[in-house]
């Protein structure tokens, strides 16, 4: 890549083509009746070709991109020299969800994952930004090691509900300055080992309790909530650090913009953030200041899909001052990059209206180019050294030790009642656990062993699918019950399979059935007397209902496994737990959310 671009020496397609950023998800070299889902792990000739033609600006990597440490440094270098042999040249933005958490697209075994943002903030009151520096560091390492040079995080919105289905663990806390504070070392993280980040999703996501994957929410916050709740994350974040791209958010603010428009099926509506002119230019770049670049949210989620055909999606982006489409058309098959030429060639026809100002597209152009730049991206590399290192620096063994010590440093005390922890297992003890699935409860049963002096002896409920007198013998004749809750449920990609259901589909239980189910047995453990510990195992506010059951409670803020086999089931979260329930380690977390009925006096 040239040391310069000035984007007014560039052509109007070169300019549209560096504001779009495309998935390669998957990709049928013919076109068919059927839903395309040959996974794209080799760059077909034909994408290359889009890459090269277009001047495409940045594609986006997920899971199913990603099979092996070399196969995605081949994948994103050829990628690289499609843009190379581009009319500009510039080298392409590869970006990538690898927020840590709940959210990470790259194997865990293979990849250091962390136990997210909320165990970040559980953490703050010992360790200050210590985790937050170091994970992004961490994860910067890893993501560039594989030719990744964006990073859509960190999530700094204000977990102000909930019922939030979307955001809740991926938030640092209900505390704006809290969400500030760890937001801004997290950027300082990623930027500072030259990946470029993207805070989302603005204005904020919340408060809010529809997910704008599956709809469009509403924020009825006044403007006064906004600034003290909302804004201040991106504002101070915004005047610190001057992060490389904002993420908008799919959402309607009425206060900030009651302006409607009228959506393809008829319906007139308030306008999302991400096509807001008033919240895009007028609050984001002229009040609050930034002058870097703004990405969309993807563009098929419902929140903007269900309202709003493709190409006119990305118009009203780009009218609103957005800088870059994500995902603006799906690109599956051959028919699909005819489509992306109508888009282009429909984006000109509107610049040369003038319903897309020239001057405005032009000036996003440069920022774009700007940024590519300052992180001094190039095009050239060289493949085998790469995949060398890469190898080497994924998963590093100072990598995990950081990971196992933040899982370890958010673990939460709530509650310890009758000296129940830490747990005094002796000779043939009798533990009984109550988890979402099966895995999780192979995972603490391992995790406790590893603890342990002695032999124990361990059953296990999941609550998928149980038969219910033989889990009440198991509750009865235990020593010990551990129970585990994950709330929000975990979806079906999380749990990961239906081993629970192979031996007797007919005891399977329905998602909105687990909770009841869980309290049923917590109410049969305590009628039987016997010691309980409740697990909280992502957002704790779940311990306001299962809570009351337990004489001890825990939160975790994760629950993920990284190592799955035949041998050994584990995750940093798990290990964690088993140090502190043995009392091998102290719990040092502290609530970063309300939580009814617990720290709300």
């Amino acid at each position: 890549m040239k040391s310069t671009f000035a984007a007014t020496n560039l052509t109007l397609e070169q300019q549209l083509g560096q504001k779009l950023m495309l998935d390669f998800r998957y990709y049928c070299e013919q076109d068919s009746q059927q839903k395309c889902r040959q996974a794209v792990t080799e760059l077909p000739a034909d994408l290359a070709k889009v890459i090269t033609k277009h001047n495409i600006g940045g594609v986006i990597l997920f899971a199913e991109n990603i099979d092996s440490i070399s196969q995605v440094v081949k994948l994103n270098n050829a990628m690289q020299q499609a843009a190379a042999k581009s009319s500009l040249g510039a080298p392409l933005f590869i970006s990538i969800d690898q927020e840590g958490g709940r959210v990470a697209r790259i194997p865990r075994d293979v990849a250091t994952s962390f136990t997210g943002n909320m165990s970040i903030g559980a953490s703050y009151k010992v360790h200050g930004t210590k985790f937050a520096t170091e994970s992004a560091q961490v994860i910067a390492d890893e993501l560039k090691a594989l030719g990744v040079n964006v990073n859509y995080a960190p999530t700094v919105d204000v977990n102000m509900n909930p019922d939030n289905p979307v955001i809740n663990v991926r938030s640092y806390g209900e505390d704006p300055t809290l969400v500030s504070i760890l937001g801004g070392a997290q950027v300082a993280g990623f930027e500072g080992n030259g990946v470029i980040t993207s805070l989302k999703h603005f204005p904020g996501h919340g408060d809010t309790n529809v997910d704008s994957h599956t709809g469009l929410p509403k924020v009825m916050h006044d403007k006064e909530t906004i600034w003290a709740k909302d804004l201040p994350p991106f504002q101070r974040i915004i005047k610190e650090q001057n992060p490389g791209m904002i993420m908008t958010a799919h959402i309607q603010y009425p206060a900030l913009d009651s302006s409607t428009f009228v959506s393809k099926d008829g319906k007139t509506m308030i306008k999302p953030a991400t096509m807001s002119h008033k919240i895009i230019t007028e609050l984001l770049r002229d009040e609050m200041g930034y002058q870097g670049v703004v990405i969309t949210d993807a563009l098929d989620m419902a929140g903007i899909s269900h309202f709003f055909e493709p190409i006119e999606a990305v118009v009203n982006t780009f009218a609103a001052g957005v800088d870059i489409a994500l995902m603006p058309i799906e690109i599956r098959s051959p028919k699909d990059l005819v489509v992306l030429d109508q888009l282009i060639a429909r984006l000109v026809s509107e610049v040369k209206k003038g319903n897309l100002n020239a001057d405005d597209v032009a000036t996003s152009a440069q920022r774009i180019i700007n940024l590519k730049s300052k992180f001094k991206l190039t095009t050239e590399l060289n493949e085998s050294l790469a995949m060398q290192k890469a190898q080497l620096i994924l998963g590093d063994e100072s990598h995990r030790k950081i990971e196992a010590e933040l899982a370890l440093a958010a673990i939460t005390e709530v509650k310890n009642d009758k000296r129940t922890l830490p747990i005094k297992l002796s000779a043939n003890s009798k533990v009984h656990i109550i988890m979402p699935d099966t895995r999780k409860c192979i995972a603490l049963q391992q995790a406790l062993l590893a603890n342990s002096q002695h032999p124990i002896s361990f059953s296990c409920t999941s609550l998928q699918g149980f038969e219910p007198i033989a889990t009440l013998k198991a509750i009865n004749d235990a020593d010990i019950i551990i129970a585990g809750n994950a709330s929000p449920n975990q979806s079906a990609v999380e749990v990961g399979g239906m081993d629970d259901l192979s031996d007797n589909p007919s005891f399977a239980i329905a998602k909105a059935e687990q909770g009841p189910a869980l309290e049923r047995l917590l109410k049969q453990a305590q009628l039987a007397d016997k010691k309980t510990i409740f697990v909280s195992l992502r957002a704790p506010y779940d311990i306001a209902t299962f809570g009351q059951y337990a004489d001890a409670i825990l939160a975790t803020y994760a629950y993920n496994i990284d190592v799955d086999n035949s041998v050994k089931v584990a995750g940093p979260a798990f290990t964690a737990l088993a140090k502190v329930l043995v009392g091998e380690k102290p719990a040092q977390g502290t609530l970063p959310v309300t939580v009814n009925g617990i720290n709300n006096n």
